[in-house]
């Protein structure tokens, strides 16, 4: 098999012209893969990654990885749409953790096809925990809940710290004991 596109009857100059074009072309950088790849396309590139990807809401004030984490992940939601698990993979683009208490789960139980959503940002990826911030996050779920579903929306704190402690003992008196028998 030949590589070549021309009908057995080319002449040799079409030969010659092919040969030449196709050297030249294969000159040419082609980043196909690297622009349909959401960790390596280039950030002037990514907000046409995520519309062609569906993703519904982008905002140029969310940092590089809370924007390269919903491109990542939205065929997986756009594929779940309307289930629990969208909700998480949704908030954990954010780069938040979420705790989710569904109505039956609570005692007494709730008002059905309702649920508690605890969003706690964790402070990774350069997210600051605005309220336009909480606002988008919150959007985002409403996107893709469940239509019959509403929520009650509850945004946790996780803080964290150390104590670092130190401790020395020296002795201040040794004395020798001798239990002999007499």
């Amino acid at each position: 098999m030949t590589d070549s596109l021309l009908p057995p009857n080319a002449s040799a100059l079409d030969r010659a012209a092919e040969k030449i074009m196709a050297t030249h072309l294969s000159a040419i950088p082609q980043p196909h893969r690297a622009l349909w790849n959401p960790d390596t396309c280039p950030l002037s590139h990514l907000p046409w990654l995520a519309w062609s990807m569906g993703v519904e809401a982008w905002r140029t004030e969310w940092p590089e990885a809370i924007k390269r984490a919903i491109v990542r992940n939205a065929i997986q939601v756009q594929r779940q749409r309307g289930t629990i698990k969208s909700v998480r993979d949704t908030v954990a683009s954010f780069g938040g953790a979420i705790s989710i208490r569904e109505w039956w789960q609570t005692t007494p139980k709730g008002t059905p096809h309702t649920f508690e959503l605890v969003f706690t940002m964790t402070g990774q990826d350069g997210a600051q925990s605005s309220a336009a911030f909480v606002q988008d996050v919150m959007a985002e779920v409403a996107r893709v809940k469940p239509l019959r579903s509403h929520f009650t929306f509850i945004q946790g704190l996780n803080a964290s710290a150390s104590i670092k402690l130190a401790a020395v003992g020296r002795p201040m008196a040794y004395a020798r004991l001798d239990m002999a028998a007499q």
